[in-house]
């Protein structure tokens, strides 16, 4: 079994293989975690299916077994939001924020994402090389998170600088993640009483306008909601990008094949979701009761976490899962979730990744890799897949 198990360095460098070895050796196996506690990572598709979808699988710390969970401590101004909330609260929050990321609304915002992705392709423009992940992908998704929620522009650094600090802490400086919760901490109370001063035509604006007229939000749910719409809205969207560039770079004759037809980019999208989406491991969850896998128990109380990156390439669900396939077309994916904590923002995240793309082939259509292969960095997290750079030849 000390075969099958891998340790966290090769869970980060090389996902796939070590979870090509969990989905054969068991539905469900228990490890050690980043913070040295025991986590059960279940990994075959149609069970983290349709754990993703079981109510037996809550969301609320309330239902770890004290000592078993340590994770990263939010103060409660932040730690009310949609990550941490099972039903009714979870069904009255998500229906308040969904209307932010309807098909209409999200179409509309396409050409302000168009221009920006041609702006930031202009800044590239005319040299010879360049780093995608800090000139491209991070900053448009950034950029238009802040436009929807209403971010002055000189507070926008920092709100990605915080964002950074949170979901990959750099080891070397262990404290930069509190000082973010820090930041954030007293930011977001003093943007949203500007809000109540001077409301505009933004998502904050609009709960703010929810939460003092009808009472719906509590002070501490909207200070959260806010956070959680920033970080995830970045985060997600920003990894998305940066590992669908690098699998047309890995893959150069599918580049060639897009570059030449960009029609078919929402099945490449789903596709690149699919193949290597931006988060390895769905947010940890805790049994209510004991859950059993083929045979495999897991008590109650217990961290579980559902691992999306191991369902997309179980070859039980999908042909040839390790290759990368433009014209797959088979939208059953879980690079997003599924259930009732399906990413509310998944409409945005894959218009803007359709976006960032096919702009980028366009204006850059001899795009390829300026380093070895084997010299990219990735971010030091078993859940957050994501590049630290990504060097061009344009």
């Amino acid at each position: 079994m000390d075969t099958v198990i891998p340790d966290l360095p090769a869970l980060i460098a090389d996902p796939h293989a070590a979870y090509t070895r969990l989905r054969e050796a068991g539905p469900a196996h228990r490890i050690t975690g980043p913070d040295g506690l025991p986590i059960w990572v279940v990994s075959r598709y149609e069970d983290v299916r349709r754990l993703l979808a079981d109510p037996r699988l809550s969301l609320d710390k309330a239902h770890r077994t004290p000592g078993n969970y340590r994770g990263f401590s939010l103060p409660p101004a932040l730690d009310a939001n949609l990550l941490n909330m099972d039903p009714p609260d979870h069904t009255r929050i998500r229906r308040l924020v969904s209307k932010a990321f309807t098909p209409g609304r999200v179409e509309g915002m396409r050409p302000g994402i168009e221009a920006l992705a041609d702006q930031l392709c202009d800044a590239m423009a005319g040299r010879m090389r360049a780093d995608l992940v800090p000139e491209y992908a991070a900053p448009l998704p950034i950029t238009v998170i802040c436009d929807l929620l209403g971010v002055p522009h000189d507070s926008r650094p920092d709100f990605r600088a915080w964002t950074d600090a949170l979901v990959a802490p750099d080891p070397e400086d262990p404290g930069a993640a509190r000082r973010a919760v820090g930041a954030m901490l007293a930011y977001f109370p003093q943007l949203i009483a500007d809000k109540r001063r001077s409301p505009g035509d933004d998502l904050l604006s609009d709960l703010v306008d929810v939460r003092d007229d009808g009472d719906a939000l509590t002070e501490d749910e909207l200070t959260s909601l806010a956070f959680l719409i920033l970080v995830a809205g970045y985060e997600n969207t920003v990894q998305l990008i940066g590992t669908a560039v690098l699998a047309l770079l890995d893959h150069p004759e599918q580049l060639v094949a897009l570059r030449d037809d960009p029609s078919v980019i929402e099945d490449a999208v789903e596709e690149f979701a699919r193949y290597d989406g931006p988060a390895a491991l769905a947010i940890r969850r805790f049994p209510v009761q004991d859950v059993e896998l083929d045979g495999v128990t897991i008590p109650a109380g217990e961290t579980v976490m559902l691992s999306l990156a191991s369902a997309n390439r179980d070859p039980v669900r999908f042909p040839d899962p390790g290759s990368l396939d433009l014209n797959r077309r088979d939208p059953g994916h879980l690079a997003l979730g599924h259930g009732i904590h399906y990413c509310v923002g998944a409409p945005l995240a894959r218009l803007e990744t359709r976006i960032a793309v096919s702009t980028l082939l366009r204006r850059f259509p001899a795009l390829k890799l300026d380093v070895p292969r084997d010299e990219l960095r990735w971010r030091p997290s078993i859940r957050a897949r994501g590049l630290v750079a990504l060097p061009v030849r344009l």
